[in-house]
């Protein structure tokens, strides 16, 4: 999927056949202008390359709330808000990267992989993919890209885990033969994240971002985790996706959300364990004095909410393999509940006077009791960001009018996207 005029590349059968797979027949048009812009983008940047593109897609996370990292069970899926690349092999050592909406232009030397005290998130996350990729013994190389993306940045969405997909697509098809699947690619983009921006996430968001669909995994074993395709689509019952924008950003969050698998952490290693998955209820409760004591009352809360939403998730799955909406959106209250009240990261309790996310809650759940049908819950890694609301699709409009009056803040209906991180030329 080369080019050789900006006029004509948009207009290739090929090129209008991935784009429609895509996005769908309805937003055509939109995307075909998006893309267009990046070319030109790139074009004004680096010149009239050859180019590849590339997209990889944001995440939504429906159950399993923080409980990937004490190898858990989650239900997620790839949606279609994505980041999007113009990109071209080159010869040098060299990854020159823009992004639209930011001034400055990257310039990574592939040969220098050591952590590097001047590197901002994108530069870090871009050196800890090379040496990722190198560490397991792939090939890596040059490019030239330009990046645009509409995943929400600092959201919940997972901008971040769409990214660091988007580059791992990039190298894998240009130096790699495409021999990397999604469990690769999401291994290296954890490793990156954890290592060289020292984000404590688990490993949900890049495989979802990377993998594509509705799917569960199965973490037990993290190192081969078992992922299943969920063919269910909300849509076939009326029902839509809906993601509310609180007003509040994560992106300094570190620390709180380090602190949800540091707790369950210590929780299992008082039970001689090393995750939570490697125990029960039934063992915590034996010696909940003691662990009460050492681990303090929140750590036990966040095990139990692990213990609980572990079952939840095969609950959902069951609900939705049987097409059971109605079965399936009580265990959605349920995992939000959990995640509010045990878990505990609907707000900060330094900053306790600021709680968007227990605002935008509360207004959701009264609108749903009103309306008698639907669910919502804290979306992702939660203190701040967004939240998912499933509700029927008559009512959504409704809906996000009743969200700008009251929060001001923004509200998409979004789509679950069957194709993950992707090189367009893979797109049929």
């Amino acid at each position: 999927m080369t080019n050789t005029s900006n006029s004509d590349l948009l207009q290739t059968p090929q090129m209008v056949s991935a784009l429609t797979t895509l996005y769908g027949e309805a937003k055509l048009a939109e995307q075909t202008a998006r893309y267009n812009k990046v070319l030109d983008a790139y074009t004004q940047t680096y010149g009239a390359d050859s180019v590849k593109w590339f997209s990889a897609p944001g995440r939504t996370e429906i159950g399993g709330n923080h409980t990937d990292h004490n190898h858990g069970k989650v239900l997620t899926g790839s949606i279609d808000l994505d980041t999007i690349a113009a990109a071209a092999k080159t010869d040098d050592h060299t990854i020159s990267l823009r992004s639209e909406g930011y001034e400055r232009s990257y310039s990574i030397d592939i040969r220098k992989l050591d952590k590097n005290a001047e590197d901002d998130g994108t530069a870090g996350l871009i050196r800890g993919i090379l040496a990722g990729f190198v560490e397991k013994g792939y090939q890596i190389g040059g490019f030239r890209a330009y990046v645009s993306s509409n995943v929400y940045s600092a959201s919940g969405l997972s901008s971040s885990a769409s990214f660091e997909m988007l580059i791992c697509t990039i190298l894998n098809e240009f130096y790699n033969e495409r021999r990397l699947n999604a469990v690769d690619k999401g291994k290296i983009g954890k490793y990156a994240e954890n290592i060289f921006w020292n984000k404590p996430s688990g490993l949900l968001d890049q495989i979802a971002c990377a993998h594509g669909g509705l799917i569960s995994i199965d973490f037990a074993n993290p190192e081969e985790p078992e992922i299943a395709p969920v063919t269910y689509r909300f849509d076939q019952d009326g029902y839509a996706l809906v993601i509310v924008d609180t007003g509040g950003n994560h992106a300094d969050l570190t620390n709180e959300y380090a602190g949800v698998p540091q707790e369950m952490f210590a929780v299992a290693e008082l039970l001689g364990t090393d995750v939570c998955r490697g125990t029960s209820p039934e063992a915590l409760y034996d010696r909940l004095p003691e662990i009460r004591e050492k681990a303090g009352d929140r750590a036990v809360l966040r095990a139990l909410h692990f213990f609980e939403e572990n079952d939840r998730v095969d609950g959902m799955l069951e609900a939705l393999r049987n097409e059971d909406l109605q079965a399936f959106l009580p265990f959605i209250t349920e995992s939000g509940n959990s995640s509010w009240k045990w878990l505990q990261n609907v707000y900060r309790p330094a900053v306790s006077q600021e709680q968007e996310v227990a605002l935008a809650l509360a207004i959701t759940e009264r609108y749903i009791q009103q309306l008698g049908k639907g669910a919502c819950r804290v979306h992702g890694g939660g203190f701040a960001g967004v939240i998912l609301a499933i509700l029927p699709q008559d009512a959504v409009k409704e809906y996000q009018a009743l969200i700008t009056r009251t929060l001001g803040t923004e509200s998409l209906e979004i789509q679950v996207r069957a194709q993950g991180a992707v090189c367009l030329d893979e797109v049929n």
